[in-house]
């Protein structure tokens, strides 16, 4: 049987795109499918309602990384895991309906990716974390567009956020990140990740009409 319903990874400014990926689903081919000044980019795959499956969720994250990162750099609205439709018309009537949201939203976020930060105290560890959160809250804020704090799901947990930078900044990023490294390496394990699509900045809530 044919694949015909359409994954859905993100949405970037009108181009066409098509490359090879290991995709959701086992997707082997990412394409576009345009209304007017937006692109959404998507797989066929054959099921509407795909699996949550640790192996999809990854290839969710590394298609857009793909998207991202190839051609010197795009910026994508990210879509959340499994936006799926049954076949290009509910897909353009969704892009036409959210046009000036996710067009808004491609505006605001121009050249940017998001960045995460994690400290964890070592165990036994003495540490102010007030005073930490406020230091490295500090360092960061000039080189960063924006922070979105993040859930301190462990007690081990002292920072816990994402940031939105300026690709032009990554290298004022870094560096500002190895200035924490260099003084909280010892008390804390520091967990710097990314580039990826900016989730934590992006507040949309767009509905599936298959």
């Amino acid at each position: 049987m044919t694949a015909n319903h359409l994954y859905t990874y993100g949405i970037i400014e009108q181009e066409d795109v098509e490359f090879d990926i290991d995709g959701v689903e086992e997707a082997d081919r990412a394409y576009t499918v345009d209304h007017r000044t937006l692109s959404a980019v998507v797989s066929d795959i054959d099921a509407l309602e795909p699996e949550q499956s640790d192996a999809n969720l990854r290839a969710h994250d590394e298609v857009l990384g793909e998207i991202m990162n190839s051609k010197g750099g795009r910026t994508v609205v990210p879509m959340r895991f499994g936006m799926v439709f049954k076949g290009a018309g509910p897909l353009k009537n969704v892009l036409r309906g959210s046009r000036s949201v996710l067009s808004r939203t491609l505006r605001d976020i121009e050249g940017t990716v998001e960045m995460g930060l994690k400290l964890v105290a070592e165990e036994g560890a003495t540490i102010n974390r007030e005073a930490v959160r406020e230091d490295v809250a500090e360092r960061l804020a000039d080189v960063s567009v924006e922070e979105a704090e993040n859930g301190r799901f462990s007690d081990r947990l002292v920072v816990n956020r994402s940031y939105l930078v300026d690709r032009d900044r990554r290298e004022e990023f870094d560096a500002a990140i190895e200035g924490v490294e260099d003084e909280y390496g010892e008390s804390t394990i520091v967990r710097y990740t990314g580039p990826w699509a900016p989730y934590n900045f992006v507040d949309l809530e767009i509905g599936v009409d298959r």
